[in-house]
């Protein structure tokens, strides 16, 4: 194609590309074409080194989720020194310990893989995968809205010759986001405890794990035995991931839950717009602290209040048994009040879980009605007995609904019945139901429904297997 038949469009994409071959280094002819255009060279400079990686990549207009990695190790192994020996032969003995109190305190089976002591680098290699599925949503809204933003805002005559690098602007809203996304994680690890801390499975199925060093700044102010403290936090791990390995559906259905209600957040597109008007992509500190602090994200609609309202509950009720079943399992540790009281306090105030996610997809991760659920999950112990408790979670259906928690009594009643081997109440549901098969079954008697033809009486053929039969 001649030079002059070159539309605008194609001349700035050719010229993003050469920047990107050159590492963002601009030569004269650049600079003169950069002139002509009435872009400022340094700002877009700047941000051709911030796009080179994702453009070497393949360039899709997808998310680059390595700065996110990057960024999180970063802040993971700043001050991390490594587990001493000590630390992990210490969590070795608590996690043995609590493995056979937790088998008098629950049928649930124990884990196929040893628990372990984790550095804050491991923890954030462990849990990369599942944070990146719940922020996704949220990063392509992000990135989506920038784009918008950013084409809307420029002048008249580059508008068409940005439309076409779409793509790559569509880049920069989601690399920011992802390093953002990764600033979030790394702080995280820093705080979190264990693998469960964070109230949903972030660790991989059926894995357990304490940070030591961690643990240590947890317990420094609490004036418990750090022998005490270790045993009360791996039983705690060990029951939280206990539970999501034998409830299999249990972690998909917690993880659905949250994308479900990233799914649907919508930019504030009024005040990305303002700070698009004043964005420069040189210095993106401005749409970092933007991103950190969730002031793009609008308020909650109806249908996200709901879905956190289940989610809120769904956390709740999984918390509430944790809180249950460790306590029946720490009962010889003089501290073991103490330490659930501290657990719960961190809790309240809002864990460094809660934090992260309501900066990046403004959702609170608080188990409100935590108190109830564990009431409740007492007085099932109390009535009819662990292994009838614990078998609540064998299926979706079985589990204790927000009206249980309410007030447990009924479902103590159903359990009983089960128990003595009577029949299930029926309910509205069972009614409506039968009522449905009935109404089906009878439209299918029905003359001349073709569904399901009419059957042919024996010895009817009046010729039959052997010729004519007499009259």
């Amino acid at each position: 194609m001649a030079d002059d038949d070159r539309s605008p469009e194609d001349e700035f994409q050719e010229l993003l590309r050469s920047l990107m071959g050159q590492g963002g280094t601009l030569g004269p002819e650049q600079l003169e074409q950069l002139g002509a255009m009435g872009v400022d060279p340094a700002m877009l400079q700047q941000m051709m080194r911030q796009l080179q990686g994702a453009f070497a990549a393949g360039g899709d207009g997808g998310i680059d989720w390595s700065a996110t990695r990057t960024q999180a190790l970063h802040l993971a192994n700043k001050d991390d020194h490594g587990i001493r020996s000590g630390d992990r032969q210490d969590f070795s003995d608590a996690f043995s310990l609590a493995t056979l109190w937790l088998s008098e305190a629950t049928t649930i089976s124990d884990l196929a893989v040893p628990p372990r002591a984790l550095t804050r680098g491991a923890w954030v290699e462990a849990t990369l995968p599942v944070w990146q599925e719940l922020a996704e949503p949220v990063a392509g809204s992000i990135a989506d809205a920038l784009t918008a933003a950013l084409e809307t805002q420029a002048p008249e005559e580059m508008r068409e010759m940005i439309a076409g690098a779409g793509r790559l602007l569509r880049t920069v809203g989601g690399s920011l986001f992802a390093a953002q996304l990764g600033a979030v994680i790394g702080k995280l690890s820093q705080e979190v405890v264990s693998g469960g801390d964070v109230g949903i499975p972030v660790m991989p199925d059926g894995e357990a794990a304490i940070l030591p060093q961690n643990f240590a700044d947890f317990g420094r102010d609490l004036g418990i035995d750090d022998d005490q403290l270790a045993l009360s936090l791996a039983t705690r791990e060990l029951a939280h991931a206990r539970l999501f390995r034998h409830a299999r559906w249990l972690r998909l259905h917690v993880i659905s839950q949250v994308t479900d209600f990233a799914r649907g957040i919508h930019v504030d597109t009024d005040a990305l717009e303002e700070l698009a008007s004043r964005f420069d992509p040189s210095q993106p500190d401005e749409l970092r602290q933007a991103l950190e602090s969730g002031v793009l994200l609008p308020q909650q609609s109806e249908a996200q209040a709901a879905a956190l309202g289940r989610l809120e509950h769904l956390l709740a009720t999984i918390e509430g048994w944790v809180d249950v079943v460790t306590a029946d399992a720490t009962t010889r540790l003089p501290s073991a009040d103490r330490i659930a009281e501290a657990v719960r306090r961190r809790r309240a105030v809002g864990g460094p879980a809660e934090q992260a996610m309501a900066s990046l997809v403004g959702l609170q991760l608080r188990p409100r009605r935590l108190r109830e659920a564990a009431a409740m999950w007492r007085a099932i112990t109390d009535a009819v007995g662990r292994e009838a408790r614990d078998g609540l979670w064998d299926y979706p259906d079985l589990m204790p609904t927000p009206a249980d928690i309410d007030d447990p009594s009924a479902l103590i009643g159903r359990l009983k019945a089960h128990a003595r081997g009577e029949a299930p109440e029926r309910d509205e549901m069972d009614d409506a139901l039968d009522a449905l098969l009935s109404e089906a079954a009878s439209r299918s008697e029905l003359p001349g429904d073709a569904s399901e033809p009419e059957p042919v009486a024996e010895d009817t053929d009046p010729e039959g297997p052997e010729g004519p039969r007499p009259v």
